[in-house]
Formats: C-alpha cells, sequence, structure tokens
C-alpha cells in the first residue's frame, strides 16, 4: 500500500499527475486545489497517497497534505459519494473550509462543488457530523479549549492531524483515531508532539 510519494513532477493533467519516482511514473489523482500549487514540471513534489483497489484496477489519489487525505477518507465515507465528487469538493474546499461547512451545516458552501446537489450536500453534512469528534484533528484551525479540571491544553491541530494519520495507517479506523489522539491531547497538554501523542492514543485503543 502506498502512503506517500516523493519524485519528480513529469507532467500535469486536467485532473490527474505523473509522479516519477526512480524512472517509475505513477498516475495519481488529485483535485483542482492540489493542481493549482505543484510545482514546476520537472521540479520535486511530495503527495499523500490514498490507494483504492479494486477488482480491475489500482488508482492512486493524491494531497497535499495528511489532513486533505483524511477529508478525502471521511467524505468517500459517505453514502452517494465516490471519488470523484470527493475530489469535486475538496477541488473548491480545502480542509479548513470543509471542516468549517460541517460544523455550521453550511449545505450552500458544499452544493459550490461540481456535480454535488443540495441533497448529496445535505447528507455529507449530516452525516459527517457524527464522524468526526475532533474537528481540530481532521483539519479546521481554531484556538485550543482549555481541558476542564486541568487548566492544559491539548497538542497543536497539526501535530494531532499527524497523530490521527499514523493511526489510520496502522489500520485504525478513522473515528476511533480521533478520538484516541483527543484522549490523548488531553493527557499530554500544551505542545505535545507526535512521538508524545501516539503511545497514549495506542494505550486508549487497546484498552
Amino acid at each position: 500500500m502506498i502512503g506517500k510519494l516523493t519524485g519528480l513532477l513529469d507532467s500535469v493533467a486536467a485532473d490527474s499527475v505523473i509522479v516519477d519516482v526512480n524512472g517509475v511514473g505513477y498516475i495519481v489523482h488529485t483535485s483542482v486545489q492540489v493542481l493549482t500549487h505543484l510545482p514546476a514540471v520537472g521540479e520535486s513534489v511530495t503527495l499523500w497517497i490514498e490507494t483504492a483497489v479494486r477488482e480491475d484496477a489500482i488508482t492512486l489519489y493524491g494531497f497535499g497534505d495528511p489532513a486533505d487525505k483524511l477529508w478525502f477518507r471521511l467524505l468517500t465515507s459517505v453514502q452517494g459519494v465516490g471519488a470523484k465528487a470527493a475530489l469535486a469538493v475538496q477541488s473548491v474546499l480545502g480542509a479548513e473550509d470543509i471542516a468549517r461547512a460541517v460544523m455550521l451545516a453550511d449545505v450552500a458552501a458544499v452544493t459550490r462543488a461540481n456535480g454535488v446537489g443540495k441533497k448529496l450536500a445535505e447528507r455529507i453534512v449530516n452525516e459527517l457530523k457524527d464522524k468526526v469528534p475532533t474537528l481540530g484533528s481532521a483539519g479546521v484551525r481554531m484556538p485550543a479549549p482549555v481541558v476542564a479540571g486541568e487548566g492544559r491544553r491539548p497538542a497543536a491541530p497539526d501535530h494531532a492531524t499527524d497523530a490521527v494519520s499514523a493511526l489510520v495507517n496502522l489500520g485504525y479506523g478513522l473515528s476511533d483515531a480521533s478520538r484516541a489522539v483527543q484522549v490523548a491531547a488531553q493527557k499530554a497538554g500544551e505542545g505535545a508532539d507526535v512521538e508524545a501523542l501516539i503511545p497514549l492514543a495506542l494505550g486508549e485503543l487497546v484498552r
């Protein structure tokens, strides 16, 4: 399973790129937002990869950071949302924008995506509200609340995102990983890095 690719940007198409890794060209499908932030052809590029395996094909989807990859997984977990629709949403909304739309039930923002109507947008907002226990660890940037009774703040959102991504890559479900990292962040306190969060989160998952 491919989790990340680093290589030379070989070519760019309307909805995909080819990344040359030691002479092997990987076709990676991605969103418009990623395409608009790519380096020049021939320069080094790094993409976080979600691999979809079917009987007739192995398809790679690429993202600029782990938060975008996590949102792709969340979006495609919604009934009726395939990879094409998920990338359409991510083409018009970044990770913070999607998190904000879910948090505020902003259906209109989601319908900006090509091919996503009101009913599907409502389903996305409604289903993801239940699947994201901590929006901070899924891409939204907001001040960290003080933990009641402890007077400490949880770890920075970037560290939490990386910790969730690492746990997902280990095979844990996104919801379970997010909850575990949230608890770990509260225990670790402000400034905890990924190396501190992951052992605490694993301790929560194996209970």
